[in-house]
């Protein structure tokens, strides 16, 4: 089967610079990571951009069959190059071409972009998430809640720009900071005391719960995963324990609250969603991921490779599941189907 890899490394291929530019993009070594999977179990795999030039790409490596329909995916590395919403520009360009891609629509990217909406949704769904307000200059009033305060950019992702305020005399900056340098709203809200887990789930209409991801702090003063940490650029960085020591009754209560976040959200296909435990064991959801990352040493990658799922295999059920999810069979019965 023809997959074509679709990422944003280069970003010069737009009409115009406009907006603002996309801080985060993947690593060359995860992407070719991804390639040799797809190409380990036997299928056509291009590197490509996603920019203007992506659809006459496509075209070229995947046309249409006689009766107009598909004759390949895209696996979406894409976060998108510049402007607002950038996780959905890719998608959005893939479901006005018709071309079959793995991971969330654009309306389930904007919903978990937006972490201010992705709260309210899953608050509407029952599930317990850190009291918040939304800041759009330093001087605003809090809503009465209490230090400290985690403060972050409203549509970001990767930590970027996440800070710990514990006084309110900080809090001014800091909302400022994120405003002048990120030109969006700030999230601020209570920070949660306690262990974090991240939750990976793989699927749709059936979802797998891959074995939970601690994240160890130790003796580290700054119990948050920050930019630093998700880049490999702390000098104590968090480490990973997979599987989780929870109770078989809280691990239980994290895959349901995990499922309705998923579902809230639109997400297709894959996802991580991340939660603090208070001391008194009550979880609280801080966001979902819906393009989880993939690098080696990410969490769902580790959860993946507990479960049983080497790289490689973790990489094609991605695509099968998106593939059954288009034409309700993995890509091999696809294929003997066609044959």
């Amino acid at each position: 089967m023809r997959v074509a890899v679709v990422w944003n490394n280069d970003h010069s291929g737009v009409l115009n610079r406009f907006g603002q530019p996309c801080p985060e993009r993947y690593g060359f070594r995860t992407v070719e990571n991804v390639l040799m999977a797809l190409r380990e179990f036997g299928h056509d795999a291009l590197l490509c951009e996603g920019d203007k030039g992506m659809l006459a790409a496509l075209e070229r490596f995947m046309p249409p069959d006689r009766q107009g329909r598909p004759t390949g995916m895209v696996f979406n590395m894409a976060y998108g190059i510049q402007g607002e919403c950038r996780y959905t520009h890719v998608p959005a360009m893939l479901e006005m071409a018709g071309v079959p891609y793995t991971g969330s629509s654009p309306l389930g990217h904007a919903l978990a972009l937006d972490k201010v909406i992705t709260k309210q949704l899953i608050r509407d769904a029952g599930v317990s998430t850190p009291n918040f307000c939304v800041m759009r200059r330093g001087s605003e009033y809090a809503g009465g809640l209490r230090f400290p305060l985690v403060v972050k950019p409203r549509h970001e992702s990767t930590s970027f720009g996440l800070q710990l305020v514990r006084e309110p005399s900080q809090l001014s900056d800091a909302v400022e900071a994120i405003v002048a340098q990120y030109e969006q709203d700030a999230l601020v809200e209570e920070y949660i005391e306690g262990r974090e887990i991240c939750v990976a789930l793989l699927g749709n209409a059936e979802l797998e719960i891959l074995p939970l991801v601690e994240q160890g702090f130790g003796e580290r003063e700054m119990r948050l995963i920050t930019w630093e940490d998700k880049t490999h650029r702390a000098a104590a960085e968090p480490q990973k324990i997979c599987p989780a020591q929870v109770s078989n009754t809280l691990a239980s209560i994290l895959r349901d609250i995990s499922i309705a976040t998923f579902r809230a959200c639109r997400c297709r296909d894959y996802a991580r969603v991340d939660i603090r435990i208070d001391d008194s064991g009550q979880p609280y959801v801080l966001e979902i991921n819906s393009m989880a990352a993939l690098g080696m040493a990410a969490s769902y990658v580790l959860a993946a490779k507990i479960a049983g799922l080497s790289f490689s295999a973790l990489v094609n059920r991605i695509l099968d599941v998106a593939h059954r999810r288009y034409f309700g069979m993995d890509v091999g019965e696809y294929a003997l189907e066609c044959a």
